[in-house]
């Protein structure tokens, strides 16, 4: 693969298209037309904690039960495959950063914004090893920088470099989820590693990683909160639910930030200390999804399709509940 050519259409496609085969091994396909109980299926990323702790803490599934609703649990390693999930039908609902809508909806997904945590910029991160003579992101022209493609730190790099008076072409993405970025980026194999929270305070904990740069100053870090749109469309007294649950979890977090950390700590395989860092740099504050955020979505939308790493030009406004 060239580092130096933009995505194509069929590349951008494949982004979602590829993953379809592993989705749905996950189990949660479509509702059996002879199932009669209603189902809720949500998709979550491990790194995700409210999510990780609405589940762990069952009250949702409790106040749906009471309901006649079941509620079903999907873990996903990264927004874009989570989104693949909603797309092809098999989650109903999932948290992801702010560049997977733009991705999805660009590929043809059936989806509508929900609802969105305020800004949040301080909790992603452009590393660097702790000995790297890179000071600047300036200096990473024709460098190295893993990320996970189509997730939000792909907004972040392409922000950054821009801040910076770079290009996206001055530089040399490396496609790779987190855990094999981190790998790469402990042998050296790359110069940079542009990451999100818990991912990142592991980072600068365990192997004294260096923050060359955050979000903050350069892009707002929103993360939405996705539902299926044909759900969305018959089923917005379980959304109204879930979103209340989801607004007393954060509220809970806040008020017991070193409780939940220590409850995360052996879901998440990291150290309560690390955890708690990574807790602190988001806001756990949700709102319905209003102008101003989509006039913010629609920003990266376009700066993806002048960069040819979407292959049409969106409105973003068309994936909202009318």
């Amino acid at each position: 693969m060239s580092t130096q050519q933009y995505f194509s259409r069929r590349r951008v496609l494949s982004l979602f298209s590829a993953l379809t085969v592993a989705v749905t091994a996950v189990g949660f396909g479509n509702v059996a037309s002879a199932q009669s109980k209603p189902v809720l299926r949500i998709g979550y990323q491990k790194a995700a904690s409210t999510l990780v702790l609405l589940k762990a803490h069952g009250a949702l599934g409790k106040r749906l039960q009471a309901q006649g609703v079941e509620v079903k649990w999907a873990e996903f390693t990264a927004g874009p495959q989570l989104l693949e999930a909603l797309n092809v039908g098999s989650v109903d609902f999932g948290y992801v950063g702010e560049a997977p809508p733009v991705f999805a909806q660009a590929a043809g997904a059936n989806f509508v914004y929900t609802a969105y945590e305020i800004p949040t910029p301080n909790a992603e991160g452009l590393l660097v090893q702790k000995d790297s003579p890179i000071k600047t992101v300036a200096e990473l022209k024709g460098k190295k920088i893993a990320f996970n493609k189509g997730s939000d730190v792909h907004w972040l790099v392409v922000a950054l470099l821009k801040k910076a008076g770079l290009t996206y072409s001055d530089i040399q993405p490396v496609y790779l989820a987190p855990a094999d970025a981190r790998a790469a980026f402990e042998k050296g194999a790359v110069d940079a590693w542009a990451i999100w929270d818990p991912f990142q305070a592991a980072a600068e904990k365990q192997i004294g990683a260096r923050r060359l740069a955050t979000g903050v100053g350069a892009v707002s870090h929103h993360q939405f909160f996705l539902s299926a749109r044909p759900f969305a469309e018959k089923n917005g007294e379980i959304l109204k639910v879930l979103l209340e649950e989801i607004t007393k979890e954060g509220q809970w977090i806040r008020a017991n930030t070193k409780e939940a950390a220590a409850q995360l700590a052996p879901i998440q395989g990291l150290d309560a200390d690390v955890i708690e860092v990574s807790l602190k740099r988001y806001e756990h504050i949700f709102k319905p999804v209003d102008a101003k955020v989509l006039e913010e979505q629609q920003r990266i939308a376009d700066a993806f399709f002048e960069l040819k790493l979407i292959p049409k030009k969106l409105n973003v406004k068309e994936a909202v509940l009318k």
